[in-house]
């Protein structure tokens, strides 16, 4: 007896969490293209069109701008195991879960690694973080640019330039924040930056974005090794300690992304197809205008849960303009909300973790998500809920004031 299952039929859902998000129609439509052998000329050409792309998307004019096979998670680990070599010094500020990701990553990675911390809905003072560097003396700092976990986004740009006068390499994590919210990689002085598709670029999680400069290729270039089998004849490898990872190992993806096109892994193809579309959605739009709508729905949904009583998690100075935190009611079971959200409205909004598990809720809106109608339904559906389970705000108050926050002219 073979147990086959009913065709593949997911239920509708508007997905309001802090991601993944809906994934915009053409993305979709972009992935069910034809697959092309990974060295067809037209499939090379749509790599090398994934490159600039993403150059123009992320603002920076580095050559290695690329794409990493795996989940936002998969581009972490290719750039802290292709840079650290075991003993190496990683400073790491943790204002929320995936701070904590990046240095257990980089204790995987055999670092010696060094942390701060502030309290969750909190980010770091530049000041905080440039006198850590100075104290602890790292070769590497990995930060998050936009933390989920807690709805904060920690600004970058004096970091960067710290850690250019300190020669220290940075790592930031924009996987959160990747054309919802201004990155500027080149300005910033971001050494390597990686991301993902799943939230503010309304694709499927799947593939990394990653780009990193000069700096960065040096680096890993006294590490680079090729395995036996593509080895070209004559090449010998660096002195530096292999790199510990096959598949996370930048310098042989930079000989397969490069006019070499050295065989790696096979590309996961309709990933890259997804990947283009992305970022040509992103660009098309253009970038000022889509952080502008991430802006406008953030103001909306902060006038609504302000308007019914609720109150906004965190330091709002640096809320993240897609994805909003607020506090459960006392009282109220958050979980039994978004349940009867999810299966009466069809609409899926987020709990959170560690610390701030079922203390606050996480509405996102994101990329394609991000759309007026989504907040106005999301808003309702979380009034009803409200009322449902012992909370009564204003009848019909939130919902009119995220309207005519909407509908206010951009700053």
């Amino acid at each position: 007896m073979h147990n086959l299952f009913d065709d593949l039929n997911p239920p509708q859902r508007r997905l309001m969490g802090p991601g993944p998000v809906d994934a915009d129609p053409r993305v979709l439509n972009a992935m069910s293209m034809p697959l092309l052998g990974q060295f067809d000329p037209a499939f090379t050409s749509y790599m090398n069109e994934v490159m600039v792309l993403y150059r123009q998307l992320l603002r920076t004019e580095n050559r290695w701008t690329f794409l990493i096979d795996g989940t936002a998670r998969a581009g972490i680990e290719a750039a802290l195991v292709s840079l650290i070599s075991p003993g190496d010094r990683v400073l790491v500020p943790i204002f929320g879960r995936f701070g904590h990701l990046a240095a257990e990553i980089a204790t995987r990675c055999g670092a010696d690694v060094r942390t701060i911390e502030v309290e969750w809905g909190r980010v770091f003072e530049p000041s905080q973080v440039i006198a850590a560097i100075r104290e602890h003396r790292p070769q590497i700092v990995s930060v998050v640019h936009g933390d989920t976990s807690t709805t904060m986004a920690q600004p970058l740009a004096e970091i960067g330039a710290a850690c250019r006068e300190e020669d220290v390499l940075l790592h930031v994590d924009a996987t959160a924040t990747i054309s919802g919210i201004d990155m500027r990689v080149d300005e910033w002085q971001i050494d390597v930056l990686t991301a993902g598709l799943q939230k503010c670029l309304s694709g499927p999680p799947g593939c990394a974005p990653i780009t990193f400069n000069e700096r960065v290729e040096a680096r890993v270039l006294e590490r680079k090794h090729i395995e036996q089998g593509i080895r070209p004849a004559g090449f010998e490898a660096a002195t530096g300690m292999i790199i510990a990872s096959n598949y996370f190992d930048l310098t042989m993806l930079m000989d397969y992304w490069s006019e070499s096109r050295l065989n790696h892994h096979t590309e996961a193809t309709s990933m890259l197809y997804a990947a283009r579309e992305c970022a040509r959605i992103a660009l098309q739009e253009g970038l000022e205008e889509r952080f502008a709508r991430h802006a406008r729905a953030s103001r909306a949904v902060c006038a609504g849960l302000d308007a019914m009583g609720l109150v906004r998690f965190g330091d709002q100075a640096h809320k993240m303009a897609n994805v909003t935190g607020v506090e459960i009611p006392s009282g109220v079971t958050g979980d039994a909300v978004r349940s009867m959200m999810l299966e009466d409205f069809g609409i899926e909004i987020g709990t959170s973790f560690g610390p701030l598990a079922g203390r606050i809720w996480r509405i996102g809106t994101m990329g394609y998500a991000c759309r007026k109608e989504n907040v106005m339904v999301c808003l309702m559906a979380l009034e009803a809920a409200l009322c449902a389970h012992g909370y009564r705000p204003p009848p019909g108050e939130g919902v009119a004031a995220a309207l005519s926050a909407w509908n206010e002219p951009d700053a």
